[in-house]
């Protein structure tokens, strides 16, 4: 095999044109090989795997800075570098990352795995260069989708002042993790489907290619000074009117074509944008179809492209997607928010039935938060569908503009606390902790897949702004028929006991109501509560149990900085009660991947290892 050639950084630019086209296609079917095993982003890698080589090609990768926006498409990347002997080990515990992780290769620059940062970074790269006198060149590689974020074009606003060289490569396949929307969207369509330009140009270039002993030096002068055929053509030029030199379009499977842009690219001085015209999941006909589905994927059959793992349960995103299909049709002033997640958030039902009250925004979650305020204080009830390590990116707009008007809008928060096998850049920890220091915002989660369906009917009924935090994955099942209704800032009780007090919230009662049943092996009897709400939390309802318990354990899968447990705690020592506190919390740091249930046996959150400590604790009280 030609692939087993390819050791380290830089083999590829030995093998010659035949061997590259072997090459491609071995990529491509250990790709998708290794992807049906261990799961992973398929559609986006598979049609990349051109770009990425003619990018090696090009490029010296010992010394060049190749920086890549999010990264989930950086799989060719790892493989042409020394990654592939571990790529049985992709997203598994302790093995190599989705995402570009600087740890594993100095080949990944920078570590990414949120998008519209690319540009930025490499701005960082290239101004450093002509700060420190070094050489080598800053490539940064940036999705159509991650365009439209309001970081990108910030960027780019910033990258027109550069005096030295600086390419960007936009990936563009009309795609996100849902299709693509939006001016600058179809302002990139103009470019795709441009066949009158395109014809245009190459009639030009064949005319003037027959004028004797001149004709192919014009044409050359011609491109080389980017004639301004372009500019009467497509107007507006969106990247050169920014100061941007623009290269292309150019077929994202022709190798030889994309090297030419890039050595072309190299000679600019100042930023260049080099255009490339992808198609995800090229090459695997399932994922062709279905880009979406093989955005991030689990394990799969490769003949059928059916997930392995057949679902048992619903998932908590499907309770969303029904709820927010049936108060759609029962309250006409609803209108649903995305960005650029409609299928992942659980909202393509709601846009199917109400196409006017949907609205996807692209990869601009501030925006869609102040949108939502916009429609809030116009007498609408938005809901914006988000997942948590996303919502990060908005946070001075869910304080500003929604809280501190207290406007009605709902946070839909899914992927809250620990999402697994895509990293660091993904769990959803935070959350708690930065929703519970805004004021007036009300911050929820739920036991169980009743439990969100009524905590959300209770958050688009509220006056005020109110946030959902729910898992990634299938819904607990558990406690049907123990269904209180909700109200503001109180808990529930699920059991009755004596000296141990197990206040949890969301994905944690579960766990509790295990550590129950192992502390009543030991002959403890612990009381199990619900908490229900991070903010406000039931400050009644821990005095009465530090009134009747030696021990209350706070218990969350949120980091324990700012979390529930560190508020509890808090207000304890205020209200001077003579009670032990034990925060069970994620550790304050970043937590890589691997399984669910891996990583809470790691970080010391699972039902065993808490039973074990709440036993030691006794002991010592």
């Amino acid at each position: 095999m030609v692939l087993d050639r390819i050791q380290k950084e830089n083999d590829i630019q030995k093998l010659n044109e035949d061997e590259l086209e072997t090459l491609r296609s071995e990529i491509r079917d250990f790709l998708i090989e290794h992807i049906a095993k261990t799961g992973g982003h398929l559609a986006s890698n598979l049609g990349a795997i051109e770009l990425t080589m003619a990018l090696h090609l090009s490029f010296d990768l010992t010394k060049d800075k190749l920086i890549w926006d999010v990264g989930h498409q950086s799989y060719t990347h790892k493989i042409l570098t020394g990654r592939k002997e571990r790529f049985d080990t992709l997203r598994q515990f302790g093995g190599i990352s989705g995402f570009p992780k600087t740890s594993e290769s100095s080949t990944d620059c920078f570590n990414t795995g949120h998008s519209s940062t690319s540009i930025s970074a490499g701005l960082g790269f290239a101004a450093a260069r002509e700060i420190t006198g070094k050489n080598y060149y800053v490539v940064s590689v940036i999705g159509d989708g991650a365009l439209t974020g309001g970081m990108a074009l910030e960027a780019l606003n910033n990258a027109s002042v550069l005096k030295d060289n600086f390419i960007i490569v936009l990936n563009d396949n009309n795609m996100s993790i849902s299709e693509n929307v939006g001016g600058l969207n179809q302002y990139l369509s103009k470019f795709r489907t441009s066949d009158t330009y395109m014809g245009f140009k190459d009639e030009i270039s064949a005319s003037l290619k027959k004028i004797p002993v001149v004709g192919e030096k014009v044409v050359k002068s011609i491109k080389t000074a980017k004639s301004g055929i372009k500019q009467l053509f497509v107007p507006g030029m969106f990247f050169e009117d920014m100061g941007i030199m623009y290269l292309g379009p150019v077929d994202g499977s022709d190798i030889r074509e994309m090297r030419r842009l890039f050595t072309e690219a190299k000679r600019v001085k100042g930023p260049v944008l080099v255009h490339v015209l992808t198609h995800k999941g090229e090459g695997y006909t399932p994922a062709e179809r279905h880009p979406a589905r093989f955005h991030g994927t689990d394990a799969f059959d490769i003949a059928t492209g059916l997930p392995l793992k057949k679902r048992t349960k619903a998932y908590y995103t499907d309770v969303f997607s029904t709820v927010m299909r049936k108060q759609g049709e029962r309250n006409p002033n609803l209108v649903a928010i995305t960005a650029a997640m409609t299928d992942g958030t659980g909202l393509k039902r709601f846009q199917n039935m109400f196409p006017k009250r949907f609205f996807d925004v692209g990869i601009a979650e501030e925006h869609a938060v102040t949108l939502a305020a916009g429609f809030a204080k116009a007498g609408l009830k938005p809901v914006f569908a988000v997942y948590s390590s996303f919502l990060q990116r908005a946070y001075d707009q869910i304080l500003h503009d929604v809280c501190a008007q207290n406007l009605p809008v709902v946070f839909a928060i899914d992927h809250a606390g620990l999402v697994g096998r895509d990293g660091a850049t993904h769990q959803g920890i935070f959350d708690l902790s930065y929703l519970c220091t805004i004021p007036n915002l009300t911050v929820m989660a739920p036991k169980n897949k009743w439990e969100l369906s009524d905590m959300l009917k209770y958050a688009i009924a509220a006056e005020e702004p109110v946030a959902v935090r729910y898992p990634k994955g299938e819904a607990c099942d558990l406690w049907q028929e123990q269904r209180a209704p909700i109200l503001k800032g109180k808990a529930e009780v699920l059991a009755e006991g004596k000296r141990v007090a197990l206040f949890a919230i969301g994905s944690m009662v579960e766990t509790a109501w295990q550590v129950k049943e192992s502390l009543e092996q030991e002959g403890i009897c612990p009381t199990v509560v619900n908490a229900r709400f991070a903010a406000p939390f039931d400050r009644e309802c821990i005095q009465g149990l530090a009134a009747d318990h030696d021990l209350i354990v706070v218990m969350e899968e949120n980091v324990k900085s700012g979390g529930l447990g560190e508020h509890v705690a808090a207000m304890i020592a205020e209200s001077a009660l003579s009670v032990s506190v034990f925060c069970v919390a994620v550790k304050d740091d970043f937590v890589e991947h691997g399984s669910v249930e891996e990583l809470r046996r790691m970080l010391g959150i699972d039902a065993q290892t808490v039973s074990r400590q709440i036993m030691e604790k006794l002991e010592r009280l």
